[in-house]
C-alpha cells in the first residue's frame, strides 16, 4: 500500500500485445492515441498533420484508409512517421489487405463487415505475415442489424455481443494480437460495455467516448467517461474524439492520464480560477505559460496562484510555484521553499526559464541514475 492509498489504482490485468514497437496492455503505460483528418492521399499534409501530434505525445496514429490511393500512399506516410500507424477499414477487405503490406503496425477492422469467412482468413494470414495488430472496433451507431433488431436499441448487451462475436472470428483462425474497443456517444453506454466486457476478455481495451463533439463538451464527456474507467483500472489505451485538430487529442489524452496520476510527461499545472484578490492577470498568465510550455516533456508540477490565501500551501506541493503579491511584487517558491521574488513584467519569463532548468536538472539526474544501474546490479 502507498503512503497515499486514496490515490491508487489497481489495474486490470490484460495479456499485452504489440502495435509496431509500441506494448499495449499488460504492465506497459498507458498509451495515447488520435486520428489523421487530411486526405491521405495527400503524403505531406498528413506527415505533417503527424509531426504536430508526435510533438504533442502521440503514442500511436491512425490514419483512414478509405480507397486504394489512401493505401498506396500509406508505404510513404508509414516510412515518415516516428510513431506506429494503425490503418482505419471499413467493409473492404482488399484496403487491409493493402494496408498490412504496406507496413501499418495495426489493422482497425470489424471482421464481421468484411465479408466470407474466406475473406477473413486472408485478412488475418496479411496480419500474421505483416506482424500486424488487430483493433477491433464496435461502435453504438453501427450495430448490426440483427443485434438492434435482437435488443431493440444500441445497449451494453448489444455491444459486448458484437465484440465477442468478432473476437471469436479473429481466435477462430488463431489469431490473438488484438485489442478491442466498444464505443459510444452516450458515455453511459460506453462506460457500461467496457465494464462489462473487461469481466469477460483478458485482451488490452482501447477506450473511447465516440463523437465526444468539441473541444470543450467532448472533452468533459471524454474525462467523465474514460476517467471513470481508467479510475477503475479499466483501459489499456486511449482516444480522444473531438471536432478539433488531431494534436488536441492528444494534449486532452495525456491531461486525462495526468490527472490520474497514470501517466506523467511534461508540466501539470494548478492554478486558481481567480478573484479580485488575485496579485496578477492569473487566467492571462497560465494561457501564456501553457503555450510557452509545450514543448517540455519531462514531468513536473508547476503552481500558479494568485494571492496568499492558498499560493503557499499549493507551492509547498509543486516543484515551482508563483504566488501573487502587492505592487506588483510576486514570490517564487523552489521545491515549496520560498526562494526570491520577481516583478510583474518578468513574471511569465521568468517562470518559463525556471521550468526550462528544472527539467534539464531533472533529465540530468535521471541520466545519472541510468548510468548507475549496471554498476550496481554488478
Amino acid at each position: 500500500m502507498s503512503l497515499r492509498p486514496w490515490r491508487d489504482i489497481t489495474r486490470r490485468k490484460s495479456r499485452q500485445i504489440m502495435v509496431g514497437n509500441v506494448p499495449v496492455g499488460g504492465d506497459a503505460p498507458v498509451t495515447v492515441q488520435t486520428m489523421t483528418n487530411t486526405p491521405t492521399d495527400d503524403v505531406r499534409a498528413t506527415v505533417d498533420q503527424i509531426r504536430r501530434c508526435e510533438d504533442a505525445g502521440v503514442d500511436i496514429i491512425r490514419v483512414s484508409c478509405p480507397d486504394v490511393e489512401s493505401t498506396a500512399a500509406l508505404k510513404q506516410i508509414v516510412r515518415a512517421s516516428r510513431v506506429p500507424i494503425v490503418a482505419d477499414i471499413h467493409f473492404h477487405y482488399k484496403r487491409a489487405l493493402e494496408a498490412a503490406d504496406a507496413g501499418a503496425a495495426c489493422l482497425r477492422i470489424n471482421p464481421g463487415n468484411i465479408g466470407s469467412a474466406s475473406r477473413v482468413k486472408e485478412v488475418v494470414d496479411a496480419a500474421k505475415s505483416n506482424g500486424c495488430a488487430i483493433r477491433i472496433g464496435v461502435n453504438g451507431g453501427s450495430l448490426e442489424r440483427h443485434l438492434l433488431e435482437k435488443y431493440g436499441e444500441p445497449c451494453p448487451d448489444a455491444l459486448v455481443e458484437s465484440a465477442m462475436d468478432h473476437i471469436k472470428l479473429l481466435q477462430d483462425h488463431d489469431f490473438h494480437e488484438f485489442k478491442v474497443a466498444v464505443k459510444a456517444s452516450d458515455l453511459f453506454l460506453a462506460v457500461a460495455a467496457y465494464q462489462q466486457l473487461a469481466e469477460q476478455v483478458d485482451c488490452p481495451l482501447h477506450l473511447g467516448i465516440t463523437e465526444a463533439g468539441g473541444f470543450v463538451g467532448g472533452t468533459v464527456k471524454s474525462a467523465i467517461g474514460m476517467g471513470s474507467l481508467l479510475w477503475y483500472g479499466i483501459g489499456d489505451t486511449i482516444r480522444v474524439s473531438l471536432s478539433a485538430e488531431p494534436e488536441e487529442e492528444v494534449r486532452v489524452g495525456f491531461e486525462i492520464l495526468k490527472a490520474l496520476g497514470i501517466r506523467n510527461r511534461g508540466v501539470r499545472v494548478v492554478s486558481c480560477p481567480s478573484c479580485a484578490r488575485q496579485g496578477f492577470d492569473v487566467i492571462r498568465t497560465v494561457q501564456a505559460l501553457e503555450e510557452r510550455l509545450q514543448h517540455i516533456r519531462t514531468p513536473m508540477s508547476l503552481s500558479v496562484l494568485g494571492c496568499v490565501v492558498n499560493g503557499p500551501g499549493e507551492a509547498r506541493e509543486t516543484d515551482i510555484g508563483i504566488t501573487g503579491g502587492g505592487n506588483g511584487k510576486h514570490m517564487v517558491y523552489l521545491s515549496g521553499v520560498t526562494d526570491h521574488h520577481v516583478q510583474d513584467a518578468d513574471m511569465v519569463d521568468h517562470i518559463v526559464q525556471l521550468v526550462e532548468a528544472k527539467a534539464a536538472e531533472i533529465e540530468a539526474a535521471d541520466e545519472a541514475m541510468a548510468a548507475l544501474v549496471p554498476v550496481a546490479a554488478e
